[in-house]
């Protein structure tokens, strides 16, 4: 006589959860929905003896500014941001995908500091974020509030 062995019943349902489990865990859909965006980098300009802005005190206006990756020489978009007296300038399109950008941010005809950030875009359990491997300021004495997420730039 043969023994035929059959896996009882609940071990298949076992087997059959199980790899319904794994492949439900990520898919498109879930990964759509858990999306974090990179931050954006805000900048207030302040005199390095009185702490006053600049662009409030009408030392440098707006208009003036520019922001150029000295990588590949192409300009970057940027946000000036002016309320209650704050005048901010925000940088906001950095680390939407994996790069590294030089950034040299001027007024006029002079270059007030620099910014290298090296950015790696990475998805992990199905959420995509920005991972920032270095953040760089060159050129002027700065601090950084962590509270705000502000950089204040001091200008000599």
């Amino acid at each position: 006589m043969i023994k035929v062995s059959v896996f009882p019943k609940y071990v298949l349902n076992l087997t059959l959860v199980i790899v319904l489990l794994v492949f439900a865990s990520c898919d498109n859909g879930d990964c759509d929905e858990c999306f974090t965006p990179p931050q954006e980098f805000t900048f207030e300009i302040v005199d390095a003896e009185s702490g006053e802005n600049l662009f409030t005190n009408g030392t440098f206006t707006p208009e003036t500014i520019k922001i150029v990756n000295t990588l590949d020489d192409s300009e970057r978009t940027f946000r000036f941001i002016s309320e209650d007296q704050i005048n901010l300038i925000q940088i906001f399109e950095i680390g939407w995908e994996t790069e590294i950008v030089n950034l040299e941010i001027s007024v006029g005809n002079e270059t007030l500091f620099s910014l290298y950030v090296d950015a790696q875009r990475t998805i992990e359990d199905c959420c995509s974020f920005t991972e920032f491997k270095e953040i760089t300021i060159q050129n002027s004495e700065f601090e950084f509030n962590s509270e705000s997420g502000v950089y204040t730039i001091f200008v000599e």
